[in-house]
């Protein structure tokens, strides 16, 4: 019995985007996600793909190397190489020296599953993903930029939103801040995703993860502009979150620009923070004029490459 190895290099922006749409194609298991040790100019990972051959290996190869060519044409991976191999290699005989480690901030560490990781200081969160096919790998621009907001603007008292938590990453980052956490995907891979995490990383007491949308954008379809979903129930935008992070298209952030504002809390003596990500620097502009508009202020702002994470905070009364 044979396998078939595929095999591609990455920029940080395309892994989850690769996850995403290989969603169908390659169970979560067979690919392995590791990071260049030396420095390469053009690619951060390698991504390696492990498929049984059998009679439909050729077609479903096509089939993989088509839905791959977007990001082939647009710079944001290699040209996918094939190789037979006798066996797939288990995530830690693959190379664990290479097994992923991502410091974010001055107190976040993302370890994939499998890794043996000993903390360096008291100070260090360690948040722990499986492969997934969830977006938010802790690999994407957007993701990085999300988590500093969140170190910087995340209290133990806060009562929080996690808007489209896909993998799950930031809703345990919260939690492992001390937050406690309502997090919400339309997406029923995400939503067992981030129940993943959240048992994975021992914050159930402070996660509670349904399938659900804020208001209105239970009727805005995936998030990630995929196949069409069934409805979700919807969150009432009541005034209930200290804090709401989504980590999601500037459409989204947009349109939903006023439910965020009724629903985050707003007293004399509290104002509602909002972190918004998800999006590159041309679309700030459209995202900052709909939160004005909403009724926030700017507060914090952080970029990496062309991707920029805002945190807007509630005007005061």
């Amino acid at each position: 019995m044979s396998w078939i190895e595929l095999r591609l290099d990455t920029t940080n922006e395309a892994v989850d985007w690769i996850c995403t749409l290989l969603a169908k194609a390659i169970a979560a298991e067979d690919m392995h996600i590791s990071e260049y040790r030396d420095h390469n100019p053009q690619w951060t990972f390698i991504i390696q793909m492990y498929l049984l051959e059998d009679a439909q290996i050729h077609q479903r190869i096509d089939a993989i190397a088509d839905l791959l060519k977007p990001l082939h044409r647009t710079g944001m991976t290699s040209e996918l190489q094939t190789f037979i191999v006798e066996q797939k290699p288990s995530q830690r005989e693959q190379n664990p020296e290479n097994s992923l480690i991502r410091r974010i901030g001055d107190r976040f560490v993302i370890l994939s599953a499998e890794v043996d990781y000993q903390a360096g200081n008291s100070q260090e969160i360690i948040l722990r993903l499986q492969n997934s096919f969830a977006f938010g790998s802790g690999l994407h621009p957007a993701t990085i930029l999300s988590l500093k907001l969140i170190e910087r603007h995340t209290q133990p008292s806060l009562h929080t939103l996690d808007l489209g938590s896909g993998s799950g990453i930031l809703s345990v980052a919260l939690a492992k801040l001390g937050a406690t956490v309502l997090a919400i995907d339309n997406d029923r891979i995400a939503v067992a995703a981030t129940q993943d995490a959240v048992e994975r990383n021992q914050v159930l007491q402070k996660v509670t993860v349904t399938c659900a949308s804020l208001g209105s954008a239970s009727q805005l379809g995936h998030w990630m502009g995929g196949d069409s979903i069934e409805s979700v129930p919807e969150v009432q935008a009541n005034g209930q979150f200290d804090l709401i992070v989504a980590n999601i298209f500037a459409r989204v952030h947009i349109s939903l620009a006023t439910e965020f504002y009724k629903a985050l809390r707003n007293t004399s003596t509290h104002s509602g923070t909002l972190i918004t990500a998800g999006y590159t620097s041309d679309r700030a502009e459209d995202v900052t004029q709909s939160m004005l508009e909403a009724g926030f202020e700017q507060c914090d702002r952080v970029h990496m490459n062309e991707w920029i994470a805002i945190a807007y905070r509630v005007r005061d009364l």
